[in-house]
């Protein structure tokens, strides 16, 4: 083959490379439309307490916490303050060197009890379990330090209820999320996880653990992350709903069938992303064991949490994430083309390996390759123009379409302005901060080939806490 033929065959690998991408992610969105417009059809929020009040299954509410003393009492009473008719809130203090426990012995009067606790999964040691006094449905677990996961499986040892919800410490529910969550199990016995919507705290203005108006930021790198969210993390995953192939439960929030999870092995303590890992592995096991099952997602706003403003904490973020995803989809690598994989082993699995696992290194070869070629002559002014469409107008197209079926389905943000604000950062986002996450997941790829040890920056908070 000539070197003429191998540039050529360059350009097309790529221009296809980009075109299936974006592509890829406009039929999300497609499907998701479908999804969302029957959601918000079957959806009458006020009328949920008098259909449900009698068939509410109960939930435990497990909160991992390690060095929040600045956000933890606040975070708890908003737990507290839930809409829903029956549910504990068990906070699993891991070995936190602040003083997180003792806040939360003062604040709310927490009392050492000598309960039995029956470990189903392997934890680190359980040093004392205490009750408030003042709140029944308060527990808080003290256990040595073994990371977010091993904090999960600790709560679920210790949890009463056949559904446990996880929450971050420094997250903010929407008062009726719960009931929200609980739907999908109520309407199909067969759901075994849900996740919720997480969205961006930034800008909005809260009060005592309650989201009272709800705004943009002034920083432009938080504007392109709320695009970025409704993208990504809320109809890109709202897309794979309907092919019961969503890979992705954000460990932000997310509801569980307990003794499903604790069949499967319960939270992996040895990986960075371990909430997307339970989940892919959920598929993989449920589907061996052909038993039936789904997995879905809630489109509603119900979490609140604050995006990272500066680049430091926005890059150790994303290299810890592309460095979940890859454990995830390597520890269960058989469910990818496996006779029993259905749509998630055939479809959603090599999407995530091709387009998000290993999409960085295309991308990037793919820019320098494009531009390199252009600027040195071997690539025509026509062939360029083309691929831009693709890896940019495309990327135009799918932020503002997100945007659109935002404002059709939820229309969080209600004034003009801000609409325009969000349209300007949807266009502009695709000029340079997609590119910038591009290389931050290609740094973490490398870290996990060569197994260099990730760091998780401290988030500089303006919002919560």
């Amino acid at each position: 083959m000539s070197q003429q033929q191998i540039i050529l065959c360059a350009e097309w690998f790529f221009f296809i490379y980009f075109f299936f991408l974006n592509s890829g992610y406009l039929l999300l969105n497609f499907l998701a439309s479908f999804k969302v417009g029957d959601y918000l059809e079957s959806k009458d929020i006020s009328s949920l307490p008098q259909v449900y009040s009698d068939l509410e299954l109960p939930i435990s509410i497990l909160v991992p916490a390690f060095n929040e003393a600045i956000t933890i009492e606040e975070a708890v009473r908003s737990l507290l303050q839930l809409r829903y008719s029956e549910f504990e809130v068990i906070v699993i203090n891991d070995g936190s060197s602040d003083n997180t426990l003792q806040i939360l012995k003062q604040a709310f009067m927490l009392k050492e009890i000598p309960e039995a606790y029956r470990v189903r999964l392997a934890t680190q040691p359980v040093r004392a379990i205490y009750r408030s006094l003042n709140h029944p449905n308060l527990r808080v677990l003290d256990k040595e330090n073994g990371g977010k996961a091993d904090s999960l499986n600790a709560g679920i040892n210790d949890a009463r209820y056949p559904l446990y919800c996880g929450v971050d410490a420094d997250s903010m529910l929407h008062p009726e999320s719960l009931r929200l969550l609980v739907r999908s199990f109520l309407e199909d016995s067969s759901t075994v996880a849900c996740g919720g919507t997480v969205r961006l705290a930034n800008g909005c203005e809260i009060k005592g653990g309650v989201l009272e108006r709800t705004g943009l930021p002034g920083n432009f790198l938080a504007l392109f992350q709320i695009v970025e969210y409704l993208r990504a993390f809320l109809f890109g995953r709202l897309g794979w709903v309907p092919l019961n192939a969503l890979l992705i439960i954000s460990g932000a929030f997310g509801l569980f069938h307990k003794e499903t999870v604790v069949r499967v092995g319960g939270y992996r303590a040895n990986t960075v992303g371990e909430d997307m890992e339970l989940v892919v592995r959920l598929h993989r096991v449920l589907r061996r064991e052909g038993r039936a099952y789904r997995i879905t997602f809630v489109p509603d706003p119900v979490c609140w949490t604050e995006a990272p403003e500066d680049l430091a904490t926005l890059k150790n973020q994303r290299i810890r994430w592309q460095r979940g995803l890859g454990e995830s989809l390597s520890l269960n690598w058989s469910l990818m083309f496996s006779r029993s994989g259905g749509l998630p082993g055939w479809f959603a699995f090599p999407f995530m390996v091709f387009f998000e696992w290993w999409g960085p290194v295309f991308e990037i070869v793919g820019y320098v390759f494009m531009f390199g070629a252009y600027a040195i002559g071997i690539l025509n002014p026509e062939a360029m123009i083309a691929f831009l469409l693709v890896a940019i107008g495309l990327g135009v197209l799918l932020s503002t379409s997100s945007l659109l079926l935002e404002e059709r389905s939820f229309h969080i943000y209600p004034k003009s302005g801000q609409t325009l604000l969000l349209f300007c950062g949807a266009v502009m986002e695709n000029f340079g901060y997609r590119q910038l996450l591009v290389l931050f997941r290609l740094y973490g790829l490398l870290q996990s080939l060569f197994h260099t040890k990730s760091r998780w920056g401290r988030m500089r908070r303006r919002t919560l806490g």
